[in-house]
């Protein structure tokens, strides 16, 4: 760019008359004013592409208000602010500077606002030895001492962002990193400050890319090089266009670290831009997780510093002055403190001069184009500034560029989380709350481990729970039944009480699968002990209550039934007592063994790690599956007990359900069904503990395992005891009748006399029903012989007629003189000397001896039954 040295017709103006009018007028213009005019030109952008002087003017003018009246700072001069509206135009820059240099009054300072403005300004007012002090300009180009040796800003410079940067590099250990740019000035000089640092870090940019105007290549080729940690450095329009095409090659998510910069709109993201054609999911997705580093422009503080305002105190003073606009639609009002800043940078430079000019007989006002001494002092003045200003410490580095504090921001859930600060002046970074990386993921140029716990398939545990829930319900049914026939003297011979034990056994042998299905997914690790309590209590105390009501039975009658002949008569005697006792002994050694467990070795929650697994598709990080057991100290001593006395109550119980399966009792007439419940149980049981031990690293299997061990123990167990008594008594009828028979005579479960009685009394009527049928029949058979005998006696009488009228008889042989003979049973004929027609000859056949019935020939077997 030219200078404006060879713009401006410097020839046309001698500098040496111009500056003695100059002189002259400020000389003779001062003493009537009682104090002298030091004047500043300012170029405020009150519009254009950057209208930063809408609220930058207003603050600055607070600020020399301020300044004009302490007495302790430059107490004989007042400042007076002349300024214009630049609209970051260079062009218009051009002409309102020459309209500053070659207008009176003589300006002491020049304050420009834009970077592009402030380039123009500062590359020529070396020409007139003027201070060029800048409160809106971060071009890193201005950061050059050769070639603006008087320029000074109280905005920092973009080359700021970049030791934070490598600090975080540093920090998280990251040796390659890739950068893509939009292609204009201020973007390249900081991409080559940034590259220097990172060089002399011992960190290597591997990929290099930029753009013009659209990114979508160099996208692609940061893609193709596998970049995973990148500094984008572009405009906020063309953020837009460049998450676009990250969504596009999904160079996003996990892998990939992206750091912007700062500045932009909080929803830049969001805004509609019909240059690109990804929709706010989409970017929303794309842009998760990036890192920002912002310029911090407000002090974060409560102190006051050169100007006694604390920076919420300035901040609600700018908004009386501002007439209650709205901040977000006020050009530069984050900027605003900086323009504060700089004019008290600027006056207290002076105040600092006024004593070595003094010394060396120069005055403020002595100033003009030419006079170097007093732009030199000035300027030592200002390199050595040092205050508390309400946007910070105000200090500036070699090159004139403002020092300050960097804020280091994440996007988290779409919205930036602060998450540390970075002190440029003492290279200090500090964390909230602590230094790990918060957000979607942590560093990805090196492996990362990512912790995931494994938890039980949601559709097994819904699956299992509905089965346990109908178990459940057939065990409710199951003890309603055996509770409502407990009367019934088939019921009463099976122990209703222990049958009731078992159904309840059961239900809470099922109930303990719903908490041996949950999970750290469900309840908080601080709750996670309390599921574990539950998960022991219930399937300790739910086998022992049922296992050991079926256990008391099969142990009763191989007690009783295998005792010697002389010992017979106890045999009928059962106390109920005595087996409610039984399984009162087996449940206390359970509560006990629990209690003492629970005390001396309590259990909690602890975690197991799995092999390290590296997921598809990205081979960057790599998966920790953990996952939580209920465990205790000793864990395997007190499972080897509980496992150990059990066990052997399984076995006892399989060797008396074998010794008892022939005997037959009425005391206990379920106890065949028990043994097979028995058999069942222990043979589930002895199967499901060691393989659950063997597959407790698997979740799924060993739930599935335990859970359907347990599922059908109780189904097998509940079906086998109480399904045939209810088939039983529904089939015969038996819970009716002697329901309502009971309920007639008010009997008790103990009143077996009259049970028999009543047994007795329907067996009699059926004898009663058949003897009569039998005396029925043989009335019948006694009324045919009486026919048969009187129609022999006609055939008879027509025989004796016909022979007297007949030649004498011949002699009869008679072949078998016991065709002749009665039936058994009946008296001969006296009178009879006849032969009996062969019509006759087989009537005995009709009468036998085994068909005569009476009273006093019935069956033994019905007699003993009818008086038992």
């Amino acid at each position: 760019m030219a200078r404006l040295g060879q713009i401006l017709p410097l020839r046309s103006v001698p500098r040496c008359s111009l500056t003695l009018t100059l002189t002259l007028l400020l000389s003779c213009s001062c003493p009537a004013l009682g104090k002298k005019k030091l004047y500043i030109g300012a170029l405020f952008p009150m519009s254009g592409g950057w209208p930063g002087g809408q609220a930058c003017l207003p603050s600055a003018q607070m600020a020399l208000d301020l300044v004009n009246k302490r007495t302790d700072i430059l107490p004989d001069y007042e400042l007076e602010l002349i300024h214009y509206d630049s609209m970051c135009d260079p062009g218009e820059a051009t002409k309102l500077l020459y309209d500053l240099l070659y207008t009176e009054p003589i300006k002491i300072v020049l304050m420009p606002g834009c970077s592009s403005v402030s380039t123009l300004v500062a590359e020529a007012a070396r020409m007139w030895n003027l201070i060029v002090l800048s409160y809106g300009s971060s071009s890193p180009a201005l950061s050059n001492r050769q070639r603006f040796p008087t320029f000074f800003r109280t905005h920092p410079s973009a080359t700021l962002h970049n030791p934070t940067r490598v600090q975080l590099f540093q920090k998280w250990k990251w040796t390659k990193i890739a950068t893509i740019q939009q292609t204009t000035e201020v973007f390249t000089s900081t991409l080559d400050d940034l590259e220097e640092r990172v060089k002399e870090a011992g960190i290597e940019i591997s990929v290099r890319q930029s753009f013009l105007s659209d990114p979508a290549v160099a996208v692609k080729n940061l893609k193709r090089q596998d970049a995973r940690i990148i500094v984008g450095l572009f405009y906020e329009t063309e953020a837009r266009k460049v998450f676009c095409e990250v969504y596009k090659e999904k160079l996003y998510g996990k892998k990939y670290v992206w750091f912007l910069i700062g500045w932009y709109a909080d929803n830049w993201f969001k805004i509609k831009d019909a240059s690109i054609n990804c929709t706010v999911e989409q970017m929303t997705e794309a842009v998760e997780g990036h890192v920002t580093t912002e310029i911090v422009m407000l002090n974060p503080e409560t102190v006051r510093g050169a100007s006694n305002l604390t920076s919420q105190e300035f901040l609600a003073q700018l908004m009386s002055k501002l007439g209650g606009k709205n901040s977000e639609e006020t050009g530069g009002f984050q900027e605003a403190p900086l323009a504060y800043d700089a004019v008290w940078a600027l006056a207290l430079a002076l105040n600092k001069t006024v004593g070595p000019l003094k010394a060396k007989g120069h005055r403020l006002e002595d100033f003009n184009y030419n006079n170097r001494d007093i732009t030199a002092e000035i300027y030592r003045a200002m390199n050595t500034s040092s205050f508390e200003g309400v946007s910070g410490h105000v200090v500036f580095d070699a090159q004139g560029s403002r020092m300050a504090w960097t804020l280091i921001e994440q996007l988290q859930g779409g919205s930036y989380k602060k998450i540390g600060y970075y002190d440029s002046t003492k290279g200090n970074l500090s964390w909230y709350g602590n230094d790990k990386w918060i957000g979607p993921g942590p560093p990805a140029d090196q492996t990362v481990v990512i912790e995931e716990f494994r938890y039980l398939s949601q559709k097994l545990f819904v699956t299992v729970s509905v089965f346990a829930g109908l178990g459940i319900l057939l065990g409710i049914v199951c003890l309603t039944f055996n509770i409502y026939n407990r009367n019934v003297r088939y019921i009463q011979n099976s122990q209703p009480y222990l049958n009731n034990m078992t159904a309840v056994g059961c239900m809470m042998a099922l109930a303990a699968v719903f908490p041996l299905g949950i999970d750290g997914l469900h309840v908080h690790r601080r709750q996670f002990p309390v599921v574990c309590q539950f998960r022991l209590w219930l399937l300790g105390l739910g086998f022992s209550i049922a296992y050991g009501s079926m256990f008391t039975k099969i142990w009763w009658v191989h007690t009783v039934f295998t005792k010697k002949d002389e010992k017979k008569d106890k045999r009928k005697h059962l106390d109920p007592w005595k087996l409610y006792a039984t399984v009162g002994v087996l449940l206390c050694i359970d509560i006990l063994s629990l209690i003492i467990w629970q005390i001396v070795d309590p259990l909690h929650i602890t975690v197991e790690k799995f092999t390290r697994e590296a997921p598809k598709g990205d081979l960057d990080v790599l998966i920790q599956p953990l996952l939580e057991h209920c465990s205790s100290a000793k864990m395997n001593t007190w499972l080897g007990v509980v496992y150990g006395y059990k066990g052997l109550l399984l076995l006892l119980g399989i060797f008396l359900a074998y010794e008892t399966k022939s005997i037959s009792t009425e005391k206990i007439n379920d106890h065949r069904a028990v043994g097979m419940a028995i058999y069942n149980v222990a043979v589930l049981c002895m199967i499901t503990a060691p393989v659950t031990m063997i597959l407790s690293s698997q979740q799924d299997a060993s739930f599935a395992f335990a859970s359907l061990a347990i599922i059908f123990s109780v189904y097998i167990t509940l079906v086998v005891l109480f399904v045939p008594k209810m088939r039983r008594l529904i089939t015969r009828g038996e819970w009716q009748s002697d329901a309502q028979e009971t309920m007639k005579t008010g009997s008790s479960t103990n009143n077996n006399d009259e049970e028999k009685s009543r047994q007795l009394e329907r067996e009699n009527k059926e004898l009663q029903k058949i003897i009569q049928e039998k005396e029925e029949r043989v009335s019948e058979l006694r009324n045919q012989l009486s026919e048969r005998q009187a129609l022999r006696s006609r055939r008879r009488a027509s025989t004796i007629t016909n022979q007297n009228h007949s030649p004498p008889p011949h002699t009869i042989t008679h072949s078998d003189p016991r065709s002749l003979a009665p039936p058994p049973g009946y008296p001969a004929p006296t009178s009879d000397l006849h032969p009996i027609p062969p019509s006759f000859a087989n009537s005995s056949s009709l009468y036998q001896p085994d068909s005569k019935i009476s009273r006093n020939n019935c069956h033994t077997s019905r007699l003993q039954l009818l008086y038992k």
